[in-house]
């Protein structure tokens, strides 16, 4: 799980941006016009110099405006073994940036009324273990259901993989009870997609099809690899030994396409996103209900330890200075996606390669700095930090899990100590119920409290682990 925590930080990658803005609106909420122009020229050669730097064998890169692309540029190659020139309308494996898609189709089909967003799923959905068929929607596509984030005990190429994985759940998916916690989760989103396959009685990746991506007219979007695959598609690769190289075989398990899967290319993605950012319509046509796109982006959980930072639906949400971001990353084997918006100027990047994981940060935040006018801030004094308290230091000492995690805090000379995979380090105080730990002090910790207002979870990057003593 460590290293998924690590792949998933993406989600939150502008967080470490080191910019301020020279125009703000008065209100970040209120969509205003369109940007004017602007020259992202630069683009043409920060792209190709960030390939190189990160070992990267390619990229498309798109920025939208309004309800136009206004810059949409492929880089590199497709195949480090055939040199093949990356095009535009190549397809791309999404990775977690998925989630948003599956949300949609389960909104969809709670507006026709199969399904309430706040009932539980065993009311619509049958044969499922009884603590699985208490979570609502709500929850599941708002990362609060209290699952754990484990990898798939099914690997299957056949759409019944799905349903044969989910059925086989029982109470040890669950680390916390649901509306507990913010706590990312692949399987609460696999559970999702099996809902969505339930309700509209057709398998999952059918029913993405014909509930989002033809409505939307994505055209060549799809989860089934073999259908990808008839369309030009950039290959995947990851660094070993320094070099780029291709993944082989192509990874597959039907039963973990709700949460990312999905194939896709520049084009169809910027008809999704102008969809997201002008109301549900993309040329004049309602393609999307704009009560649906209200539920994504609404801030339904906040993320621990953070300030103006939530999850919605399949989206993650933070404000940064005067703008709000909506945006979600992917990390899928051989490669790496990002949508990030901001709504209230109607400006997006999209972002596409083919290498594990890779988002391409300097680029997206150049866009970004570009379009919304934005310049670079001197770095920040640090803070002083007193350090923790007894009474502090006592109310964190316990064992916390996130089966099969565990982080034991405990006293050690007055200093409170972390034991987490096999290491022993003592925690430096960072903010408020923040601390680091680790040989660098590279990791960070949050302790949230419960309902009950005293310390009941840990959150650490993007999971929470629940107090056991």
């Amino acid at each position: 799980m460590k290293q998924i925590a690590r792949a998933c930080l993406i989600l939150l990658c502008l967080a470490s941006f080191i910019i301020s803005s020279t125009a703000k609106p008065s209100d970040p909420n209120k969509t205003t016009s369109p940007p004017p122009a602007v020259d992202f020229s630069e683009l043409d050669k920060l792209v190709p110099e960030e390939l190189k730097e990160k070992n990267t064998p390619g990229a498309v890169i798109t920025v939208i405006s309004g309800d136009q692309v206004v810059y949409q540029k492929a880089f590199g190659v497709a195949s480090v073994e055939t040199n093949a020139v990356m095009q535009p309308e190549m397809l791309f494996r999404l990775g977690s940036t998925t989630k948003m898609f599956t949300a949609a189709a389960l909104l969809t089909l709670a507006e026709q009324n199969k399904i309430k967003v706040n009932e539980p799923i065993g009311n619509r959905v049958k044969g499922l273990n009884g603590r699985v068929g208490q979570v609502t929607p709500h929850h599941l596509l708002s990362n609060s259901a209290g699952v754990r984030d484990f990898a798939a005990p099914v690997i299957s190429s056949d759409d019944p993989a799905l349903g044969n994985m989910v059925h086989s759940w029982k109470d040890d998916v669950f680390f916390a009870d649901q509306g507990e916690i913010y706590s990312y989760s692949s399987p609460g989103f696999w559970l999702s997609g099996f809902v969505v396959e339930e309700l509209y009685g057709k398998p999952y990746a059918d029913a993405m099809t014909e509930l989002v991506f033809k409505p939307v007219g994505m055209e060549r979007t799809t989860l089934r690899p073999f259908m990808a695959i008839t369309y030009p598609f950039a290959i995947g690769h990851a660094v070993e030994n320094g070099k780029p190289t291709i993944l082989r075989p192509l990874f597959n398990n039907v039963a973990m396409w709700p949460a990312g899967s999905i194939w896709s290319n520049s084009k169809d993605l910027s008809r999704w996103v102008i969809a997201l950012m002008n109301d549900g319509k993309v040329d004049g046509k309602q393609v999307l209900s704009s009560s649906l796109i209200h539920q994504m982006v609404q801030h339904h959980v906040p993320v621990p330890g953070e300030t103006d930072s939530y999850y919605g639906y399949g989206l993650t949400i933070f404000k940064y200075k005067d703008y709000e971001f909506v945006l979600h990353g992917g990390f899928s084997r051989g490669y790496g996606s990002m949508i990030q918006m901001v709504p209230s100027r109607k400006f997006a990047v999209i972002v596409l390669t083919n290498k594990s994981g890779e988002t391409m940060r300097k680029t997206l935040n150049k866009a970004t700095q570009l379009a919304l006018g934005l310049k670079d801030d001197a770095p920040e004094k640090p803070a002083t930090i007193p350090p923790p308290t007894v009474s502090e230091i006592n109310e964190y000492v316990g064992v916390y899990s996130h089966a099969p995690n565990t982080w034991d805090v405990s006293v050690k000379d007055g200093k409170l100590h972390m034991n987490f995979d096999g290491k022993d380090s003592v925690m430096t105080k960072t903010g408020e119920k923040k601390f680091s730990f680790g040989e660098q002090n590279e990791n960070e910790v949050v302790f949230v409290p419960g309902k009950s207002g005293k310390i009941e979870f840990l959150f650490f990057e993007l999971y929470g682990a629940k107090k056991m003593n």
